[in-house]
């Protein structure tokens, strides 16, 4: 099963605002990671796209992209295709997916190339932020909320940005449907995509020391497990 996890920055309209996207608005960023059977390839598609129009205030707060970084960025009719075809096909994961889906089917319609194309023709979509309120009704489920919820360290996130949020939501979602997580090795290099490019071990010629537990270790096991069995409500390592 390949899924894309994808996020966009716009020229404006913060996503609690409930603004419609027709508001006049552009994409200026997407950003894009890709997982196959539920694990990060290590591929990712990025781009910086110029609106040809100012971008507001309130947004380059949010974002930090300003309409002179963009000035000599292509257009969106410019990288339509290449876009297309690294997300055609792909069952599409996205936190508020009606946002950028709404920003993605009115870039399409504004491409002569593309006018007639709609992203429910050719990729799925599933929307963690339907999913997350069904697991967490009541709460707070914004991204920032889902990383304190599951323990992932977003501290680095000073701003938004459309492939930072993709890599930060890929580990959100593998977390939040139990499946497996970024691997991080201290001998391993980080990519840009926040793939862990990890040196292969020697074959093992001895046989392995056992190390038991600590029981500071057996207590931080035991909170991780809360936490899957919180998330999942079904915890196999605690089924007798």
């Amino acid at each position: 099963m390949r899924q894309i996890v994808l996020d966009t920055e716009t020229t404006g309209m913060s996503r609690e605002s409930g603004e419609h996207f027709t508001h006049g608005h552009r994409i200026i960023e997407i950003g894009c990671v890709e997982l196959v059977d539920r694990k990060l390839t290590g591929n990712h598609y990025h781009v910086y796209i110029n609106p040809q129009q100012d971008i507001d205030p309130e947004a380059i707060a949010v974002h930090g992209i300003t309409n002179e970084f963009l000035e000599d960025k292509p257009l969106f009719k410019e990288i339509a295709q290449g876009f297309i075809d690294f997300i055609d096909g792909a069952e599409l994961v996205i936190h508020n997916a009606p946002f950028d889906v709404g920003f993605m089917d009115l870039e399409f319609a504004l491409n002569p190339a593309t006018a007639l194309t709609r992203t429910e023709k050719f990729c799925t979509v599933l929307d963690t932020l339907v999913l997350a309120k069904k697991m967490r009704p009541g709460q707070r489920n914004n991204l920032d909320a889902l990383c304190r919820e599951y323990g992932i360290d977003n501290s680095h996130r000073d701003l938004h940005g459309a492939l930072l949020d993709a890599e930060i939501l890929a580990d959100v979602y593998l977390l939040m449907t139990g499946g497996q997580e970024t691997l991080s090795l201290e001998t391993g290099t980080k990519s840009s995509s926040g793939f862990d490019n990890v040196e292969k071990l020697a074959p093992r010629t001895s046989a392995l020391k056992i190390i038991h537990a600590t029981a500071d270790e057996l207590t931080e096991h035991e909170s991780r497990l809360d936490i899957v069995e919180q998330a999942s409500g079904n915890c196999l390592y605690r089924q007798p």
